[in-house]
């Protein structure tokens, strides 16, 4: 089991990394190093030998491997990000970037999302190399920068230029699952992520004839976007359940006592109360305007209007997502992928996923385990390049009214000491107990 001074260290490193602002503006605006030089620095004082690889200047990665008592065995990659959302500093409670570690709990960007994960996989290597633990499989640990942009500076470029790094892996761990859901009944719930929607974010582009703004114009560029617009606003998707899905449903309605009624998911999900949080974003796809740019004088009709659409597609149903834009978006305006990602489904029935629900239940043997689909992405996409299958295992125990989810990208993220302690043993233990096939 993880020693004291690892639960001392995952506070100190949590705060630490938070304390190193890699805010990610996006379109390149980042530097990684300094946090990839940190986790790095902790690795090697743990015997291990971090490699640092960059595709652009500051935007660095680390990846190193703990080899396994079994050379036969498939590895396992442990990764999480290093970048952060940005964050603005009057309207948190303490500054974003403090790392204030107050009333038991660590303040600051990245607390949940992700430095947390971060932190944890330091603090159990180097409890490792002090007790001179080898796990069976070789875990290739992966620190990446750019995920919270396009992941083409991180995972992608890691994936498509060092995939020998990641030799022999056929599974990987990272956000965000394994957290407390309090259900305000009384009921615990710990979600795995077994799945995650494809990432579509579109570009709309609507042209016209440019023109003074006080004549008539029937090819009017911004009113075709606005159409188009509330066109894909308004739709309703259809209902489709994927495997992890099914299983998610099927699994709380038990958790309930009340009949899997897969022919009515919108009733049973009305059933599930505060649980269905965990499901009802992934029974469809899904498209959010997001936003809009036009003009550049009010007397004037511009020719062109640009939207853009932030739209997730379920395992097995992209060319459905295509065909829908295509009818929503109408003949006046055209679209594209701005950026695209895989959708990604895994098993909720392998070995590892058994070990993931036995480690949880171990140390927090009230709670009751159930698979889930993210409603977003992670690195998992780029690294199922290499044949990876991703779960979503970043273990936590969370307090009654503390809202996980509100934390990603939210004001005042922090995480409460107790759960990184809890996600310590318990990544700990399942990685220990991890056997590959």
């Amino acid at each position: 089991m993880a020693d004291q001074q690892a639960l001392d260290e995952v506070v100190t490193f949590t705060s630490d990394l938070i304390r190193i602002d890699t805010t990610n503006r996006g379109g390149g605006d980042c530097q990684e190093r300094p946090a990839a030089e940190y986790v790095a620095a902790r690795l090697a004082e743990a015997g291990l030998e971090p490699t640092l690889l960059e595709r652009t200047k500051g935007r660095t990665n680390v990846v190193a491997r703990v080899e396994g008592s079994d050379p036969s065995a498939d590895a396992l990659l442990v990764h999480g990000h290093l970048d952060v959302v940005p964050a603005q500093a009057a309207e948190w409670s303490v500054h974003p970037f403090s790392g204030e570690i107050r009333d038991g709990v660590v303040w600051g960007r990245g607390a949940v999302d992700m430095k947390n994960m971060d932190a944890m996989i330091l603090a159990v290597v180097r409890a490792w190399a002090r007790e001179g633990v080898r796990p069976r499989r070789d875990v290739v640990i992966a620190f990446t920068a750019d995920e919270e942009a396009s992941a083409e500076d991180g995972s992608g470029f890691l994936a498509d230029r060092h995939a020998g790094l990641f030799e022999g892996c056929t599974e990987g761990i990272s956000e965000a699952g394994a957290f407390t859901v309090h259900d305000g009944s009384g009921r615990q719930i710990y979600p795995i992520a077994a799945g995650e929607r494809g990432t579509g974010w579109v570009k709309l582009t609507a042209r016209g004839r440019a023109a003074h703004g006080s004549r008539p114009n029937r090819e009017n560029a911004v009113t075709r976007l606005a159409a188009a617009v509330t066109r894909i606003g308004a739709h309703e998707w259809p209902l489709r359940l994927t495997p992890t899905v099914r299983a998610a449903l099927t699994e709380l309605a038990a958790l309930y006592g009340l009949q899997a009624d897969l022919d009515d998911v919108d009733g049973l999900l009305d059933k599930l109360g505060p649980a269905a949080r965990l499901v009802e974003a992934t029974v469809r796809n899904s498209a959010n305007p997001t936003m809009l740019e036009a003009g550049y004088k009010v007397n004037v009709i511009p020719g062109e209007a640009v939207a853009y659409v932030d739209g997730r597609y379920l395992p097995g149903v992209e060319d459905e997502f295509r065909v829908t834009l295509d009818e929503l978006t109408g003949p006046d305006v055209e679209w594209e992928f701005h950026h695209r990602e895989v959708a990604l489904q895994s098993p909720v029935d392998s070995p590892t996923y058994a070990r993931m629900r036995a480690a949880v239940e171990e140390f927090a043997p009230e709670g009751h385990v159930v698979p889930y689909c993210m409603p977003g992405g992670t690195d998992a996409k780029q690294f199922s390049r290499l044949g990876i299958t991703g779960y979503g295992f970043s273990p936590l125990k969370l307090p009654e009214g503390y809202d996980y989810g509100a934390m990603f990208h939210g004001v005042d993220e922090r995480v409460p000491i107790e759960a990184l302690h809890f996600g310590v043993r318990v990544l700990d233990r399942f990685l220990r107990t991890a056997q590959g096939s």
